[in-house]
């Protein structure tokens, strides 16, 4: 399931005066670099699934470090996905994108070398908040070095091309480098594609500075309160309960200051218009669904049935090979016929798949595993282009930029959280914590599949 950055991240407006003259420079090579940032960390994102087990092997630790190792980055990256965007225009996205590209690579290396689990998941912090400024700041890149509006368009679709192919293969590429050689390879494999991008950046256009607010305030609250969160929910007990409380707190913060910020992270009165809301929601739902199930069958594929990191791989290839293409097809049915159709039909395979994954036992052969999660996958492929259409166009266009962060960081939270949730209830009995996962994704995406069905065919506000 893509993450749509060519909408979620791409409705910045920029104009002649914000390039630097290319000179001898070339436009391609900044496509080039920014297609493979932005791969990068998409592929990091779902490349540690299948590694998982390995890595507990390696380093111990039990399912919540597991779980940490997967939201440690998560959060991170989704959290500062609200402010990155405007340290991009800060800075410049020239510069924005070399120094994310040199942070991420070399937090790569110390995950790769991490002598115990706190290393790893300290490492996996810094990789996020890198990832977070990769991303803006590749698509910024790209988009400032095609004024022309035909090229410019092929150019980011290419871009937003490499994300979806990235989240596709990534539960293979971790399954053929955990076989090939270790789990630390998922992180090295990094480091020769962030020296090919600074060395592309030498000639790539360069990007001018521009002003741009930062609500401080906002993002600080805003990263304690959701990582107390999730650590409540992994953790439990008494610590869980304090972290709870703090979560709390952090949360009733964030909201006062966004409601009295000149210049919000989240501005709250873009919840005042349906569509927004109901976009917000079903692409949370579509995230909990997707992420955590891929989670939960990682785990259920080596350590359940006993497949290896190889195997376990391969059984996702029949969900992730059709998302791209679906992604493709989405577009054009809601162009065709507004949001509604691909909107709802979509939740609803989506839901379809869940249920029908609530049949799988311990005994049920692979491959029959690996076809029943592809509804799921269709049916979440099907639903956020649309919902992130339908989002863009409720909102006036310079506000577009900040709305598509809002929508992303959104869902990469929901993603987060799902994890931490559906980990917490596999550790507790994997049959039954699976099942009570599957259905709980199944009852998010009927509730959201229902607004849409209400709200998807109403025409854009644009306050």
């Amino acid at each position: 399931m893509t993450t749509n950055p060519a909408l979620d991240e791409g409705e910045r407006t920029y104009d002649a005066r914000e390039l630097t003259p290319p000179g001898r420079s070339s436009p391609v090579l900044a496509l080039t670099a920014g297609l493979l940032g932005f791969t990068l960390v998409c592929l990091d994102a779902s490349v540690v699934n299948v590694a998982l087990p390995a890595i507990g092997s390696s380093l111990g630790g039990g399912m919540s470090g597991l779980q940490w190792v997967v939201d440690a980055y998560t959060l991170a990256f989704a959290a500062l996905m609200l402010s990155t965007g405007a340290f991009s225009d800060r800075a410049g996205a020239s510069r924005a994108y070399a120094l994310g590209t040199a942070v991420f690579t070399l937090a790569s290396a110390a995950c790769g070398l991490a002598p115990g689990l706190p290393s790893l998941i300290g490492a996996r912090v810094v990789q996020g908040v890198a990832a977070a400024v990769v991303l803006p700041a590749s698509l910024a890149l790209v988009r400032q070095a095609y004024p022309d509006p035909a090229r410019r368009a092929r150019a980011v679709a290419a871009w937003a091309a490499g994300g979806s192919a990235a989240v596709a293969l990534g539960p293979v590429a971790g399954g053929v480098l955990t076989s090939a050689w270790d789990w630390r390879a998922i992180f090295f494999v990094n480091l020769p594609v962030g020296a090919a991008i600074l060395l592309l950046l030498l000639r790539a256009p360069r990007s001018e500075r521009r002003p741009a607010p930062l609500d401080l305030p906002g993002q600080v609250t805003a990263v304690v309160a959701l990582t107390a969160l999730t650590f409540a929910v992994i953790e439990r007990g008494m610590t869980g309960a304090v972290a709870l409380a703090v979560a709390v707190v952090a949360g009733v913060v964030f909201f006062r200051v966004e409601a009295r910020g000149p210049h919000p992270v989240v501005p709250l009165g873009l919840f005042r218009d349906r569509t927004v809301a109901v976009a917000v929601a079903t692409g949370a739902a579509v995230s909990v669904a997707f992420y955590s199930v891929v989670f939960v069958f990682s785990l259920y594929f080596q350590q359940v049935r006993g497949l290896g990191p190889l195997a376990a791989g391969l059984a996702f290839l029949p969900m992730t090979g059709l998302i791209a293409v679906t992604n493709v097809v989405a577009g054009k049915l809601a162009g065709r016929f507004g949001p509604r159709l691909p909107m709802v039909v979509g939740q609803w395979v989506a839901v379809a798949g869940l249920l029908l994954l609530l049949s799988v036992g311990s005994g049920t052969p692979a491959p029959l595993v690996a076809v029943a999660l592809v509804p799921l996958a269709l049916g979440c492929a099907l639903t956020v282009p649309p919902l992130t259409a339908a989002m863009m166009d409720a909102v006036p266009a310079e506000r577009a930029g900040l709305a598509a962060g809002v929508l992303n960081a959104a869902r990469q939270v929901a993603g987060g959280l799902g994890i931490a949730v559906f980990g917490t209830l596999v550790a507790d009995g994997f049959a039954t914590g699976m099942r009570l996962s599957l259905a709980i994704a199944a009852v998010l995406l009927a509730v959201t599949g229902a607004f849409s069905f209400r709200l998807a065919g109403r025409p854009a506000t644009r306050p």
